[in-house]
This record gives C-alpha cells, sequence and structure tokens, in this order.
C-alpha cells in the first residue's frame, strides 16, 4: 500500500481536514528554517492523539514509507523535513500542558506544546523551565527533547535531558512506551528517556514529557560588555564561571552580528564606543539582588565603564538579551545561511572564533562568517554567507577545523541531514556501529526519520 491508498488510510486515521496533500497547505512543512533543507512529503499528517500516531505509524510502516516527525520546525540541520517521498508527522496538535505539581516542581508536557507555553505555566506556579532559547515561541517541547537542545541556560541547569523525568514515545510499530510521571531516582533498567533525547526523531516519536522544573529566580541583572579581542573576553568569561556563583548565561557575540543586529532589527548599539567582541553575562537570585555582586565582578575583572551596559529593570534587560537573540533573524535576512553549530573544548573555543572565518573564506572566496554562542559550555554558531545553500565546501572546511581542535560537529542541534558524513570521523566507527545497532533494534524496517543521522538504507 503506498500512493493513494496509504493517504486514503491516514485519511481515516487522521481526518481529511488533518491530511494534507495539497502542495500549497504541505509547504510550510518541507523547508527548514534556512530555506537550505526541502522535499517533497506524500503528505502531512497532523494526529490529535497518542492511539492516531500508533496507527499513523502501523499504516506507513506497512507501506514501507518513511515518517518524519516534526513539531516548530526551527532546526537548522534538515532533520524535520522530508528528503523525497515520506509521510511528515506533526505534533502540533498534541499542545497540552498539564498541571505544575507546584510541591515537587513538575508538569507534563505534550510534544507539541511550544516552550513559551510551558515556560508560562511553570512560571504561574513559582517554577520555571530548565532551558530557554531564542525560538521560545516557535520551538516545541518534543523537537526540544529530540535534538536534546541547550539554549542559553545550559551551564546553569544542563541541556533538555536532564529535565527529563518521564516519557510516553510511540514506537515505529505503533507500541506504546511510557513512563509517567517518572522520579528523580529511578534506576529500573536502561535510561530510555534519556536515549531518545537526542535521538532526533530515528528511533520513536515522543508525545509527552515530564520535566523537572527549577526555581523561578526573582531578582536578574543582565550586562554587556565589550572586550578589544575575543580571546580576552573568553578568558573574561572563565573567571565570571569561576567567581560568580549567581550566573544564569554567559554568550558571546562579536561586532560584525551586532551590526547586522542593528541594521535588521532596529536596536541600539549597546554603547557608543564599539568593540571586536562582546559578552552577554546574566545573574539572578531568588532572594537578593544580584546587581551589587555582578558590578563587584566587573570591578574585579576590570573592564573599561565606557563599554559596559547594565540593566536590572525587565524593559533594559530585554533590550540587551535582543542584541544576542535577534543574531538568527538578522543572519536570515541577509541570504540563505550555512549555519553551523558546533562545540569545542574552552581552551580553543578564541582560536575557533578567530581562524573560522578564515576558514571559511578560504573555502569560498569572499565569503562572510557570523559567530555568536554560548561561551559558557564551548557551544558555537558559525554562521556562512555566500556559499550556495548546496555547496557544502565551506561546511567541510569549517568542520574540519572543529575536529582538528577537539571538538564536536554537532552541538545542540543534531546531525540531521547536513553532517551524516561527519558523524564517523566525530565519533569514530566502532561508536557508529553501536549507535546503528540501537537503531536497528528500535526501527528495523528503518522508517524513522531516514536519512537523518546515519546514512539512509533502503526501507524494509
Amino acid at each position: 500500500m503506498t500512493g493513494p491508498p496509504l493517504i486514503e488510510a491516514l485519511r481515516v486515521i487522521v481526518g481529511e481536514r488533518h491530511c494534507l496533500t495539497d502542495a500549497a497547505l504541505r509547504a510550510s512543512h518541507e523547508t527548514d528554517w534556512t530555506r537550505r533543507f526541502h522535499g517533497i512529503a506524500l503528505a502531512v499528517v497532523r494526529p490529535g492523539s497518542v492511539e492516531e500516531i500508533a496507527a499513523v505509524l502501523r499504516a506507513c510502516a506497512d507501506a514501507g514509507v518513511g515518517v518524519v516527525p516534526q513539531g516548530g520546525n526551527t532546526g537548522f540541520v534538515g532533520g524535520s523535513v522530508p528528503r523525497g517521498g515520506e509521510v511528515v508527522l506533526s505534533l502540533l496538535r498534541l499542545d497540552e500542558v498539564g498541571e505544575v505539581d507546584a510541591d515537587a516542581g513538575e508538569v507534563t508536557v505534550g510534544a507539541g506544546a511550544v516552550l513559551a507555553t510551558a515556560q508560562a505555566r511553570a512560571r504561574s506556579a513559582g517554577w520555571d523551565v530548565g532551558v530557554d532559547l531564542g525560538a521560545r515561541d516557535s520551538a516545541t517541547i518534543g523537537g526540544m527533547v529530540a535534538t536534546n537542545a541547550g539554549g542559553i541556560r545550559v551551564l546553569r541547569h544542563g541541556p533538555m535531558r536532564r529535565q527529563l523525568l518521564g516519557f510516553e514515545a510511540v514506537l515505529p510499530d505503533g507500541r506504546v512506551l511510557r513512563r509517567l510521571p517518572g522520579m528523580s531516582k529511578d534506576n529500573t533498567g536502561y535510561d530510555l528517556a534519556g536515549l531518545l533525547a537526542g535521538s532526533e526523531g530515528t528511533l520513536a516519536v515522543i508525545t509527552r514529557v515530564r520535566l523537572r522544573l527549577v526555581p523561578r529566580l526573582a531578582q536578574r541583572s543582565v550586562a554587556v560588555i565589550g572586550f578589544a579581542d575575543v580571546a580576552t573576553a573568553v578568558v573574561a568569561a572563565g573567571r565570571l564561571r569561576r567567581e560568580l556563583g549567581s550566573l544564569l548565561a554567559l554568550e558571546l557575540f562579536t561586532d560584525e552580528g551586532l551590526e547586522l543586529v542593528v541594521r535588521h532589527a532596529a536596536a541600539a548599539p549597546p554603547f557608543a564606543d564599539r568593540r571586536p567582541a562582546y559578552l552577554l553575562v546574566e545573574a539572578g537570585s531568588d532572594d537578593a539582588d544580584p546587581t551589587d555582586a555582578l558590578a563587584a565582578m566587573l570591578e574585579r575583572l576590570a573592564v573599561d565603564e565606557s563599554c559596559v551596559a547594565l540593566a536590572t529593570d525587565p524593559g533594559g534587560r530585554e533590550r540587551l538579551w535582543q542584541l544576542r537573540e535577534r543574531h538568527t533573524e538578522a543572519v536570515g535576512a541577509e541570504g540563505v545561511p550555512h549555519k553551523l553549530d558546533v562545540s569545542v573544548p574552552l581552551a580553543r573555543y578564541a582560536e575557533l572564533v578567530e581562524r573560522a572565518p578564515g576558514v571559511a573564506s578560504e573555502a569560498c572566496p569572499g565569503a562572510r562568517t557570523i559567530v555568536y554562542g554560548h561561551v559558557g559550555d564551548g557551544n558555537l554558531h558559525v554562521n556562512v554567507l555566500g556559499p550556495d545553500p548546496d555547496d557544502d565546501t565551506v561546511d567541510d572546511a569549517v568542520l574540519a577545523l572543529v575536529v582538528e581542535l577537539g571538538g564536536s560537529v554537532a552541538a545542540e542541534h543534531g546531525i540531521g541531514v547536513s553532517k551524516v558524513g561527519w558523524l564517523v570521523r566525530d565519533r569514530g566507527a566502532d561508536t557508529v556501529a553501536a549507535m546503528r545497532a540501537l537503531k536497528d533494534a528500535w526501527d528495523p524496517a528503518g522508517i524513522m526519520n531516514p536519512g537523518v543521522l546515519f546514512a539512509p538504507r533502503s526501507i524494509a
């Protein structure tokens, strides 16, 4: 059963209005945020329950058709869009956010709920979600778990894997795995939730998760600091991590990126004296105002006061954060970027920032490279404008540099389809063989997100 018979079966399962076959209706599901990766889906289905998801997977398995799980479609590596002929399984209707257990600090969230909705529910009960990122209004919880998203608070609370207490997921044959609500101490067998985090939709379809929440900090202060060079900024970041106990976030960007944000987002520079490199620092506390401690730390760093912007009020903090969070939008406004999400040991971070533009220009003369990232955990987003979207030459050059520096070619967005050829070089053949064995055990027919993470095989 392929083509029209499968589509008819899918219509019966989810209802005609939730089985999209018209090209115009499919279009937004077939191209990712970067506009580099796209394909034609056989259909886009929008199930409204776990039972419907199970039925869709069984029908696709019987037909030998691949399935691409999709949340907010905010990824950068092509992992959430079809390669050609698959069924896109949209999770957006599974958007329920349960009541917060105010005593335990836990909540059960549907895979299709966006981060901002989960944050609002948690904050209304005096808690917060441990992971935060700029795409909070469109990134879904299920997609964040599937990519093990890190975001801007990872140095304080860790990535999505550390927030998971329990999960519900549907296997490719329609069986449902469920461990809800889950417990902080649960050593009964393998950590399947931890395995699903970062699996990029290649093992099962995540439908619900139980999140461990974190205390909501009532007092926060944000500073943007200018530095003469990246190396000095990275050294300062190391001292901030060691000496500022209230540190929540630590971000780096350069003047090239700031210029784009000023141009495309109508933002104002943080101070008149522009510098080559900037750190954004956020400190937080549940009781005492962290401003004094942050200011004292800046004195110890001996930074030039004319190159510091400090904000304690909500509006001021938001304006400073926009200088960092609107980089993605500003880069996209300049063209179709090659976005490379990588990490290196902190000792090599400045070297990566400084060498990446030259490596990109050598691979593609005239290329423009904009970098920014989470300096607190070694994660850098390398954005290259200029190369043809289908030309991977500059990607390979930058990723080769990352491997040379002892880093990882995928920090928080995953391998997707864009970095499949680098998996063995990064992790080694034996490790990848072990990963393949897990994939084959969970998805023997190979229908789950074929071509993502591993080189594609024919579907059984």
